[in-house]
This record gives structure tokens, sequence and C-alpha cells, in this order.
């Protein structure tokens, strides 16, 4: 019998985009009997239009990664049962930080922004996010990715006609605060402590957040009596979740919750 019992998942979005990356996602898993909850970052509830005719955005530029933990810990709390936490990029990193909490039946950190003491060397990296950290540039306004820097970090590999549609359907701006916490004590993550069931998933043509990247992260945790997997998969890059091959993956996930 498996030991994840909870039929919710609660999808965390990652910097940059709306959390309609998920809606694929959330039909699929729905299809399979679960609850799904997809809760917008504070500040980012409206449509894609709406938050980039707003840019700069100041409520979305004040927003901290500590405030982001604690919206979703405020959101797992007050489920009827523990989620399955499912997070992408960013939102990877603050499924890690969750788990680490005790809060979730299981995680999967798809593609995450590694914690505190995770250091990056891949060039590709520095080349997808620096600018996101907006140094020499007012914190009190927010950053949008541009189409340029679109295709490079995210839709590497896909057609200018699938590029420029994922750009303009999902692409809003973000906090540099937010971006700049995940430098801080705020990303940590105690590698030594147990923890419930996490996948880290990596993407071989990910120039944003390089598998490499991913492996040196699962390769922190130290816990024996906890299930701490990971997998490249050929062919992803950082924008996983809208590529042809999203079904796929979501089914690899899913055996994997269904397994442990």
């Amino acid at each position: 019998m498996s030991g994840i019992t909870s039929r919710t998942i609660l999808f965390i979005t990652g910097a940059f985009v709306s959390h309609r990356c998920w809606d694929n996602w959330k039909t699929f898993f729905e299809r399979r009997g679960f609850k799904i909850v997809i809760p917008p970052w504070p500040g980012k509830e409206a449509d894609v239009e709406t938050l980039r005719g707003k840019h700069p955005n100041s409520e979305i530029a004040y927003v901290t990664l500590g405030e982001l933990i604690e919206h979703y810990a405020d959101i797992i709390q007050e489920l009827p049962e523990e989620p399955i936490l499912i997070g992408h990029s960013l939102g990877g990193l603050l499924v890690q930080i969750l788990l680490n909490n005790s809060l979730g039946a299981a995680g999967i950190a798809i593609h995450s922004v590694p914690p505190q003491g995770v250091i990056p060397y891949e060039l590709s990296f520095y080349k997808s996010n620096l600018s996101a950290l907006g140094f020499f540039t007012s914190i009190n306004k927010t950053y949008l990715i541009s189409f340029r820097k679109w295709q490079y970090a995210f839709t590497n590999g896909m057609s200018f006609e699938e590029q420029k549609k994922a750009y303009e359907t999902l692409a809003i701006p973000e906090s540099k605060r937010a971006i700049r916490g995940t430098l801080t004590s705020i990303a940590k993550v105690d590698f030594n402590a147990e923890h419930n069931p996490l996948l880290i998933v990596a993407g071989s043509n990910d120039q944003c957040i390089p598998a490499s990247l991913n492996e040196r992260n699962f390769k922190k945790y130290k816990s024996r009596s906890s299930v701490t997997d990971f997998v490249v998969r050929n062919g992803r890059s950082h924008f996983v979740l809208g590529q042809p091959t999203w079904k796929e993956d979501a089914q690899f996930m899913l055996d994997w919750i269904q397994k442990n």
C-alpha cells in the first residue's frame, strides 16, 4: 500500500509566470481523482493582460520570499488534509522549504531553484537569472522578463511562434525582493533532517536551472531514513510544464506518488 495517501495536490508556481501555467496539469490530476489547489502568488490574482498592464506593479514588488513561504504554509494548514506539493522553479524551492518545515505529505520539485548552500557554477544559470535580481535598479519596481531572455531561459528549442505564444500567455511582472530572497538564509534547508518523500526533477535542456545544479541539490540530502529521489528528463527545457511532453512528465510524477 502506498505511503502517500493524500488525494490533494497543491501546485506552487515559480517566478515570472502566471499560475495558469498549471491548467493542463490541473485537468490531468483531477481526472485521476485528486483535489487540486492552485493559489496565485500575492498580488498576482488578475489575468496576464491586466498584470502586464500594471507593470511596474508596486503590490507585487513588495512581496518577499518569506511572505511566499508564509502564504503557502497558511494555505496548507487550512486544507482538510496535508497535500502533496508540486512546484516549479522557485516554486520547487518553496516545496523543499515547506517539506523541510514538516508541511506537505510529499513534495515534487521540478527544475528547482537551489536552496542556500547549493552553489551554481553553470554560466547559463547566471545568464538566465542575473537580470531578475535587479541590481542597480529600483527594488520597488517589478521585473518583467524580456522576450529575448524568455527565449533563452525558458523556451530554448521551441519554434519562434511557440515561444511568442507562451510568452504572451504566461509572462507577468515579478518581485525582485522575492528573487533576491533566494540568496539569503530564508532559502535555507536542513539537508540532514528527516522529511516526507521528495522527488527532484531536472531537464537535460534547461538553461535556467541546469540539470547538473539540480543534481547537486539532490546530493545535499543526507537523511537515509527519508525517500529522496532524483531524475533527469531528456529534452526538457525550463518550460517543461508547457512542452508537448508535459503529459508524460505528469504521468511519471503520478507513478512516483503511487509507489511511495
